[in-house]
Parts: structure tokens; C-alpha cells; sequence
């Protein structure tokens, strides 16, 4: 039995509710406005069950978009409070995400199974199953996988719902922050962080704190947009990914610059494919042309191809693949040796 959400107030983006950051690799509180963004955010009222959802549609919504003029990271400036974003994702239940399980399957199946093979060249060898903590895990379905092939996994999601649908299934699922489940230091082989980087409030601390759960040489996985890709360059500001919920868009450049700072070496990048049904990824245009979206999904219903999966890449998502390296990252990101 899932247990209830409560449905969650709207949040509204008061001056109180908003802040100013500076960047989160190099520290300056120097950037330059690279997109004013399409919301007044002292006027939006911020639905954390819209805007916040893994399916949310809110795409081409969001705040200032700006680019560090000293090390090129891009973010949302200013933005929601760290707490306000926290509160939202515990509130969240995302129940079109069930709907789409299938798609998800074939999409986290193709990840593990990469994953294995960078564990294979480059992972430690502990004597029994690898331990795995996948970050952000909402239902539970990459953990599922990954127990099936034999990994001890479990995962943390702050969304209450997400949480309460994979311990239905017999996973283990911390309903926490990755910090705030203060887990034990080096007792992790990988960590898993699918499109959640860009999500996080304080990526650095955040890679800072993977690099003390993993033991020497294990490995974090992550997935997330490239602003840099050919797609995002020439769509400019109305990139689908612009949205509130992503406060973060690397370029490959910026996350490799980001892992070396957090102690970590940078093994692979790959390309990211994801498989969808054909009735959500139609769905995903109801943004720009609702009633044309509802039709197209209503006809693929009609004609049985709703349910039909496809591979979706733009070349616009990454994977990338780093090991644990042994100087310890101090909090200003520095190495240091122990």
C-alpha cells in the first residue's frame, strides 16, 4: 500500500524565498546574464507537484539564466532558497511517473549495464556483491535492477511518495537528502547521481560528500544536460531544459573541471539515451501546443502505438563516469593529502 501525499501549497517566490549564490565551481561572484528568463519569480506561484515532478512539463519556464565570467559554469541566479527547493521535493508525488515504469526500465537497464562494464576496467573488487547507493532514486527503479544483477543497493530520495512507492517494492529507500542521511564514511564501491546533479542546491558539496561514502577507487556515475551541445547552442533560451527545477546546466568541460575540484578522475563520457513511450513523448509538446498534444496522444491511443517504446537522444544529455582519487577535497575544493 503507497502511503498519501499530502498536497503541498503552492510555493510562492517572495523576496524571502529567493537568494543570490555565487558560482559553485570557482566561488566568484562574477557572471555575466546569459538568459533573462520567461517568469517573473517575485510573481510566480511555484506548484511543487508542476514544477518539481521528474515529468514535470513546465519546460521554457524559468528565472535568470547566468554565466560565470571566470570559470563558464552556468546556473539559475537568483532563484529559490535551498530550503524552499528542499520542501518542494519532499512534497512531490509524481504519479504520471508510474505510468511511464516501462520506458524507465529500458532506459536505467542500458545504464546499468554500462556502468558494469566501466566497473569491470576500472572498479575495485570487494569480495562479495558490490554495494551501490543510488542518489535521487524517487521509485526505485535503477535500485531494482540492480539488485536483480546482484548488487547490495539501496538509495535516498527526499519526495515522501517516491520513498513510501520503492519500499512497496522491498527496496531500501532512506526517504532523505544524501546529507542528511548521514550514511557511514567509504562504505560504498559506486554511487549513482541520474539526473540529479543539476538539481542539487550545492553540486560541490554534494560530489564532496559521494567522494567520503565511497571507498578508495570506487566510482560515481552521473547524468545531466550539455549546455554546450549543438542542440542547446542553437536553441538558445528556448532549449526545453531551461527549467525552474534545473539550477545547474554543465558543459562537459565545466563537470569534468567541477569532479577534479570535488577529488575525483574522470574515466568516461558517454552519450545518454533514454526509451519513452510514444503517448509521453508526445505529451511532452503540451507546453507549447496543448491542444495539439492532447490530439496526437489521443490518436496514438486510437491507432495502439501509445504504448510503443522509442529511443530518445539529442545529444544534449551526457554520461559521465569518474573514480574516487585519493588526495581528500578540502571544503574550497582544493586537494589535500591525508
Amino acid at each position: 500500500m503507497i502511503a498519501p501525499c499530502c498536497p503541498a501549497s503552492a510555493v510562492v517566490a517572495a523576496p524571502g524565498h529567493l537568494e543570490q549564490v555565487p558560482c559553485n565551481l570557482c566561488g566568484a561572484w562574477d557572471a555575466a546574464l546569459l538568459y533573462p528568463g520567461t517568469i517573473d519569480l517575485l510573481d510566480e506561484q511555484i506548484d511543487p507537484q508542476q514544477v518539481f515532478a521528474c515529468t514535470s512539463s513546465h519546460y521554457g519556464r524559468y528565472g535568470p539564466v547566468v554565466r560565470c565570467r571566470r570559470c563558464g559554469l552556468v546556473y539559475l541566479n537568483p532563484r529559490l532558497t535551498a530550503a524552499a527547493i528542499e520542501a518542494a521535493y519532499e512534497a512531490v508525488a509524481d504519479t504520471r511517473y508510474l505510468a511511464e515504469r516501462e520506458g524507465r526500465v529500458h532506459t536505467f537497464a542500458r545504464a546499468l549495464s554500462e556502468l558494469e562494464s566501466v566497473w569491470e576496467r576500472h572498479g575495485p573488487r570487494p569480495a562479495g556483491p558490490g554495494r551501490l547507493l543510488d542518489v535521487g532514486c524517487h521509485i526505485g527503479v535503477f535500485l531494482e535492477l540492480a539488485v536483480q544483477r546482484g548488487w547490495d543497493a539501496e538509495g535516498v530520495e527526499p519526495s515522501r511518495w517516491a520513498a513510501s512507492c520503492g519500499r512497496a517494492r522491498g527496496l531500501r529507500v532512506r526517504c532523505s537528502t544524501l546529507q542528511g542521511a548521514a550514511l557511514p564514511s567509504a562504505s560504498y564501491d559506486v554511487v549513482t547521481l541520474w539526473d540529479v546533479i543539476e538539481h542539487f542546491a550545492d553540486p560541490a558539496a554534494e560530489l564532496r560528500e559521494v567522494w567520503r561514502l565511497l571507498r578508495p577507487g570506487g566510482l560515481v556515475g552521473i547524468t545531466t544536460m550539455n549546455i554546450d551541445s549543438l542542440v542547446a547552442r542553437v536553441l538558445g533560451p528556448r532549449w526545453p531544459w531551461l527549467m525552474q527545477m534545473h539550477l545547474y546546466y554543465f558543459s562537459e568541460r565545466t563537470l569534468r573541471a567541477l569532479l577534479a575540484r570535488c577529488g575525483f578522475e574522470v574515466l568516461a563520457v558517454r552519450p545518454h539515451r533514454r526509451i519513452v513511450r510514444v503517448s509521453y513523448l508526445l505529451s511532452r509538446a503540451e507546453r507549447w501546443l496543448p491542444q495539439a498534444s492532447r490530439l496526437a496522444v489521443a490518436a496514438a491511443e486510437r491507432l495502439r502505438l501509445a504504448d510503443y517504446l522509442v529511443p530518445i537522444d539529442l545529444g544534449d544529455i551526457i554520461t559521465v563516469y569518474a573514480r574516487r582519487s585519493e588526495p581528500h577535497p578540502s571544503p574550497n575544493g582544493v586537494a589535500v593529502r591525508r
